[in-house]
C-alpha cells in the first residue's frame, strides 16, 4: 500500500461520439506512457477500458474508465467515457471530476448531436480543452473538414499545434509547431523519433507557426505589443502564452494523428502536461459552487489541499471481486483511508472503506488521497451517486450531478412469479451503478416499469440483470394510465339496504356530483342540514366515494377532478351503520357519474426536441400526426429546439423515430403536462380494448 505522491496532477476526460476512437485513443496514450506494454484491439476485447462483458460483447465502451498512470513526473487520470447517445449520463457525470478534456474528433469532420451535447456541458463548466483529430492514416483524411465542423456545429475554432507528414496510408508522423520537430512514429515502439523537418514540408510548418504565433500574440495585449516589435515570440513566451490561453477557454489547441499508429500520440501527451491545468489551478480560476447544507448559503472552494475535505461521488460500481466502489473526485483538503466523514447529502455519517486508484479494472490500494485525486472508495454503506462526502464540520454540498431523465420506458415481466422480487432487487442495484436509468412499480397499472435513455440503454441493463442476478425478464409497451372525469352536473341517490334477521343493513344519500378544472382532483362537501343523516356517517359515505373512485364506469379507469356533495338522505336508527352508508356512498357515486357524460383522459407531456435544421420539418410533420400541439420553435445555430405537447401514447416509440427522421442526430426530453380529453372515437377504442383485457385476465 502507497499514499499518493504530491506531484503535479492532470485530470482530463475524453469525450466524443461513438466510433470517433476514444478508446483507442486512450490505448495509445498508455502505451506512450508506458502504463502497458501493448496497444490492446477492441475488436479482440483486449483493451484496458472495456473490460465489461457487456463491453466484450458490443465491441464498444458503455461505462466510465478510469485510468491512471505517470507522464514527465506528472500524474495523469484519464476518463475514458461512452460515446452512444443513449449512455451520455456516464460522460456529463465525468466531465464533473475532471479539469480539462480532450475532445476527440474523427478525421472525416462528422460530429453528432451527443458531442454538441456534451460541449455545452464543457463550456458550461469552463473545462480547458484540447481537440484530437483522429484516423489521419485513413482514406480520405482532413483536419480541414474537422476544423470546419468545429466552426460549424460547435461553434469553436481550435487552432493547429501539428501539420501531418503524410496522409492516409502515407502517414508518418507530425511536425510539432511548437518544438519545431518532425515526430515520426516508430511501427510497435513507444517512443517517436524526432527528425529534422523534411524540405517539403518546411514553408507549410513556416506558415502554421506564424499563424500560432499570430494568435497566440492576439490573446494578450501584452504578447501582442511584443509580436508587433520582433515579429516574433520566443519559444517560454509562446508557451507561456499558450498556456495562459487555453486555461481561459481563449484558445483551443488542435491536434492530429492515428491513435492505432501512435501518430501524434507523443505530441498530444506533451501538451496534456504544459498546457492544461492542474486541479489547484482550475479550481484556482473557477471556484467550486456550492451550498452550506444546514442554512443553504452558498460557498466556494478553491480546491487546495490546505481547505477542508470534500469530495464528490461521481460514479458507483458493484464489483464482483471488491464489491461496491464509490468513483470520488477530491476537490479539497485530504483525507485518510477508514475515516469518518459527513455524507451532506443524505445528512448522515459515512465510515470510508479502503481507497484505490485504477488503471481499468486493475486496482491499486492506497492509504489516503488530497485534492485532486480521482479515487475509487470501497464499501461505502449510504452513498449514492452524485452525493457530497466533506467534514462534519465543514459541511458542503456540491451541486447535482445534472443527468438527463429517461425518455424511453417499458413495462417489465419475470419469467416466473418466484423471480419478481428478485428482479426489483436486482434493479435497484443497477441504478445504484446507474441513476439515468429509472424503476417503478406502477400501482395503478400493476406494471414493473424500467425507463432508460435509449434502446441500447435498455438493452444493456437487461443485459446485465441478467449477468449479476440471474434474471430473465420480457418486455412490452407499458399501458398509459388514463383517467376518466365527467363534464356535467348529475345527481344520484344510493341507497343500500339488507334485511336478514336481527340488525340489518340500512344506508341511503344523495350525492351532487359535478366536474372541477383539471388537475384540482377531489373536492368532497357536506350539505346535510337537519340531521337527515347524522354526522358521524358522513365520512363513510366519503370513504365509499374514493373506493368508487379508483375504478370509473367507463373503462375502469379512476375518476379525477370531480366535486362530491352530500345534500339528502334518510338514515334507520338501528340498521344504519358506517358499512351502510359507506356502500351507499359508492352506489350513488357511479350512478351519478354514468348521467354526468363521463370522459376519457390522457397525461398530455410536455415534450423539448433538439434537431438539426435540416430535419425540423420532418420533425414537425411527425408531430402533428402524434396529435402533438407545437408550443414555440427556436433556433440556436446549427439546432432547432421544438416545444411541443403530445400526448404519452404516441410518445412510446418515439425514439426510434426522431433517430430515422434525424439520421441519429436528434435528441428529446419530456415531462408529464396534464391531463386532457381523449378524442371520442380514440376513447372508444381505447375503453373496448382495456375492458377486453380486463376480462381476459379475469377469466384466462
Amino acid at each position: 500500500m502507497e499514499d499518493i505522491c504530491a506531484v503535479p496532477i492532470r485530470n482530463v476526460a475524453i469525450v466524443s461520439h461513438a466510433g470517433a476512437g476514444k478508446t483507442s485513443l486512450s490505448e495509445a496514450l498508455l502505451f506512450v506512457g508506458g502504463a502497458i506494454p501493448a496497444i490492446g484491439s477492441i475488436t479482440e476485447g483486449t483493451t484496458v477500458s472495456d473490460f465489461e462483458p457487456e463491453e466484450l460483447h458490443h465491441h464498444c465502451s458503455v461505462s466510465t474508465s478510469v485510468l491512471r498512470f505517470s507522464w514527465n513526473q506528472t500524474h495523469i487520470t484519464l476518463l475514458d467515457t461512452p460515446g452512444a447517445l443513449s449512455l451520455i449520463g456516464e460522460p456529463l457525470a465525468a466531465l464533473r471530476a475532471v479539469d480539462a478534456v480532450i475532445v476527440v474528433l474523427d478525421s472525416q469532420g462528422a460530429i453528432r448531436t451527443e458531442l454538441t451535447r456534451l460541449w455545452r456541458r464543457i463550456e458550461e463548466l469552463a473545462l480547458p480543452s484540447l481537440v484530437f483529430v483522429n484516423g489521419l492514416d485513413r482514406e480520405g483524411a482532413s483536419i480541414d473538414r474537422a476544423l470546419e465542423a468545429c466552426r460549424t456545429q460547435l461553434h469553436c475554432q481550435p487552432i493547429p499545434m501539428v501539420v501531418p507528414v503524410g496522409l492516409g496510408p502515407q502517414l508518418e508522423g507530425v511536425i510539432d509547431l511548437l518544438s519545431g520537430s518532425f515526430v515520426r512514429s516508430v511501427s510497435h515502439t513507444a517512443k517517436p523519433q524526432l527528425l529534422p523537418i523534411p524540405p517539403t514540408l518546411e514553408l507549410a510548418f513556416k506558415e502554421k507557426r506564424r499563424q500560432l504565433v499570430e494568435m497566440v500574440a492576439e490573446s494578450d495585449e501584452t504578447l501582442l505589443e511584443a509580436y508587433l516589435a520582433q515579429e516574433d515570440l520566443p519559444h517560454d513566451t509562446l508557451l507561456t502564452g499558450l498556456r495562459s490561453a487555453v486555461l481561459t477557454r481563449r484558445l483551443i489547441p488542435l491536434y492530429a494523428g492515428s491513435a492505432l499508429q501512435t501518430v501524434g500520440i507523443w505530441t498530444l501527451l506533451n501538451a496534456v502536461v504544459a498546457l492544461l491545468p492542474s486541479p489547484s489551478e482550475q479550481g484556482t480560476a473557477h471556484p467550486l459552487p456550492g451550498t452550506h447544507p444546514n442554512t443553504g448559503q452558498p460557498c466556494t472552494w478553491r480546491g487546495t489541499e490546505q481547505e477542508p475535505f470534500s469530495a464528490l461521488v461521481f460514479k458507483t460500481l458493484i464489483d464482483p471481486f471488491v464489491g461496491r466502489l464509490s468513483y470520488c473526485r477530491v476537490f479539497s483538503g485530504a483525507v485518510q483511508a477508514d475515516s469518518t466523514v459527513w455524507n451532506a447529502s443524505r445528512q448522515s455519517r459515512e465510515k470510508l472503506g479502503h481507497f484505490y486508484t485504477l488503471l481499468g479494472k486493475r486496482h491499486t490500494l492506497v492509504g489516503s488521497a488530497k485534492a485532486g485525486d480521482i479515487i475509487a472508495i470501497g464499501k461505502l454503506h449510504d452513498t449514492h451517486t452524485g452525493d457530497t462526502l466533506c467534514q462534519e464540520r465543514d459541511p458542503v454540498r456540491y451541486p447535482d450531478l445534472g443527468l438527463p431523465r429517461p425518455v424511453l420506458s417499458y413495462a417489465i415481466e419475470a419469467k416466473s412469479k418466484v423471480e419478481i422480487e428478485k428482479v426489483g432487487l436486482g434493479l435497484h442495484k443497477l441504478i445504484e451503478e446507474d441513476p439515468t436509468l429509472e424503476f417503478a412499480r406502477n400501482a395503478e397499472t400493476k406494471e414493473m416499469v424500467l425507463s432508460g435513455l435509449g434502446q441500447l440503454h435498455i438493452d444493456l441493463a437487461l443485459e446485465r440483470l441478467r449477468r449479476k442476478f440471474g434474471t430473465e425478464v420480457s418486455l412490452h409497451a407499458p399501458k398509459i394510465p388514463y383517467r376518466e372525469t365527467v363534464r356535467t352536473v348529475s345527481h344520484a341517490q344510493g341507497k343500500y339496504k339488507k334485511q336478514t334477521g336481527g340488525h340489518g343493513q340500512y344506508g341511503d344519500c344523495w350525492l351532487e356530483v359535478a366536474p372541477l378544472p383539471r388537475g384540482k382532483g377531489f373536492l368532497f362537501e357536506n350539505r346535510i342540514v337537519g340531521g337527515v343523516i347524522p354526522r358521524n356517517f358522513i365520512p363513510a359515505i366519503e370513504k365509499g366515494v374514493v373506493e368508487a373512485m379508483r375504478e370509473g364506469v367507463l373503462g375502469g379507469f379512476p375518476v379525477v377532478d370531480v366535486h362530491v356533495a352530500v345534500y339528502d338522505g334518510s338514515y334507520h336508527v338501528v340498521d344504519s351503520s358506517e358499512l351502510a352508508f359507506k356502500i351507499a356512498g359508492a352506489m350513488a357515486f357511479k350512478k351519478a357519474t354514468e348521467t354526468a357524460h363521463p370522459v376519457l383522459l390522457e397525461p398530455i407531456m410536455a415534450v423539448e426536441i433538439e434537431t438539426p435544421a435540416d430535419a425540423v420539418g420532418a420533425v414537425m410533420g411527425d408531430l402533428s400526426g402524434r396529435r402533438g400541439r407545437i408550443q414555440s420553435v427556436n433556433a440556436d445555430a446549427q439546432i432547432e429546439r421544438i416545444h411541443a405537447l403530445v400526448p404519452l401514447a404516441e410518445l412510446l416509440t418515439y425514439t426510434t423515430t426522431l433517430n430515422s427522421l434525424t439520421g441519429g442526430r436528434g435528441t428529446y426530453v419530456m415531462e408529464f403536462s396534464r391531463y386532457e380529453d381523449v378524442p371520442n372515437e380514440l376513447a372508444a377504442r381505447i375503453v373496448e380494448q382495456h375492458k377486453a383485457e380486463r376480462h381476459a385476465a379475469a377469466f384466462p
